[in-house]
């Protein structure tokens, strides 16, 4: 991929473990290939967004995959499919994201002599769980990702320097195949801070995100639950959908019985973040770990105040007290106290909203993660 005009149109392969994560995080960068004159072959599980994609002119083949599965038969038929689909389609490059589509993607481009970029936000459950499955499962992963990431003609794509310096200790990959960019960025023309006054009504909080207990789904709860006893006049939304495909997901029942309690509003899934985030005051997210969180890009974006945890990923997007605060993870009650300053400090909330704009204009714009994306795919292509 070369800047200008360029001959024969190339075939940019993205595979992600489900659709909507392609049509909300990567349609922007499918949009940017198509053009530059490019194809853009989208794969994943079948599901609701595929259509979009094709909507928006990309071409979609849905994957028989199960994220969860781990029957050795299934995951073997699995990694042949994508053997025979990359020679069948014949990609000039094929961009995985999440860890497992970049093990099997990466196996099936080195059998089909495909360049690739890998795409991972850290290294997720089965590093960071300590069950005896994923204690067993972790010498297999680190070897697949040893013979994976360290091919001359990959790169892998990080998003903060806290993941960088993990991988490269764990021995995982060779330094100079990674290449740093601070997530998958925000359209920051569509996600604007609210021109008018909000709906009346009580301090609004969020946490939008999907609905894991790693998300720290259960310490706002009990932050709700703390501030509620108080007597604050706070309403607590939850937006996001539990996802049946990861093990920490919380249960549909968990949240119907938070309602039920009066502790918090759940929304479900949200489409349309915009309208959402202009009726918020207060973006939450006591994650235990992230790579970027969009979730935040989009609030920061929007002009709101954040509160999150200092952690890995989380504190790549607020600086503490510049344009939100940063907590422990894991400790509801220093998530109460955050809130409940944010709340009794109108002005401070309208000041980090307006610091939190400027870092996301400078740092996290969309374009300017597409441009650093297209620089990594001229890399491997010439």
């Amino acid at each position: 991929m070369v800047h200008g005009v360029q001959k024969k149109p190339m075939k940019i392969l993205l595979f992600a473990n489900n659709d909507w994560y392609l049509y909300n995080f990567r349609l922007s960068l499918a949009q940017a290939i198509k053009a530059q004159g490019h194809d853009v072959i989208c794969i994943s599980p079948p599901g609701p967004y595929g259509a979009g994609l094709e909507a928006a002119g990309c071409r979609w083949l849905p994957l028989p995959m199960d994220r969860r599965s781990l029957n050795l038969w299934t995951e073997a038929r699995l990694l042949q499919h994508l053997i025979t689909l990359y020679r069948r389609v014949r990609p000039d490059l094929a961009h995985h994201f999440t860890l497992k589509c970049v093990g099997y993607g990466a196996l099936a481009a080195r059998a089909t002599g495909v360049p690739t970029v890998n795409a991972i936000t850290g290294l997720g459950h089965v590093f960071t769980s300590d069950t005896l499955r994923t204690r067993l499962l972790r010498p297999a992963i680190r070897g697949l990702l040893r013979f994976c990431l360290n091919h001359p003609h990959s790169r892998l794509i990080l998003q903060n320097p806290d993941d960088r310096e993990e991988f490269l200790a764990q021995g995982l990959i060779h330094a100079e195949h990674i290449r740093l960019i601070r997530g998958s960025g925000v359209d920051t023309q569509r996600f604007r801070p609210r021109t008018g006054p909000r709906w009346p009504g009580p301090f609004r909080v969020l946490l939008a995100a999907r609905l894991l207990w790693e998300k720290g789904v259960g310490e706002y709860v009990e932050a709700a639950r703390q501030l509620r006893q108080e007597g604050l006049p706070i309403e607590f939304r939850l937006a996001g959908a539990p996802d049946p495909g990861n093990p920490t997901s919380v249960p549909e029942g968990t949240i119907e019985e938070w309602q039920k309690q009066g502790l918090l509003t759940a929304l479900g899934h949200v489409d349309a973040m915009e309208p959402l985030l202009a009726d918020t005051d207060l973006m939450v997210l006591p994650s235990y770990r992230e790579g970027t969180p969009r979730s935040l890009l989009e609030a920061a974006a929007c002009g709101l105040p954040i509160i999150t945890t200092d952690t890995i990923g989380c504190r790549e997007v607020v600086e503490h007290g510049v344009n939100g605060l940063l907590i422990p993870p894991r400790d509801a009650t220093a998530l109460a106290a955050a809130i409940r300053q944010l709340y009794d400090n109108p002005q401070e909330c309208q000041r980090m909203g307006q610091a939190g704009r400027a870092k996301v204009l400078t740092e996290f714009d969309e374009q300017l993660v597409i441009k650093r994306t297209l620089a990594v795919y001229r890399e491997l292509t010439g």
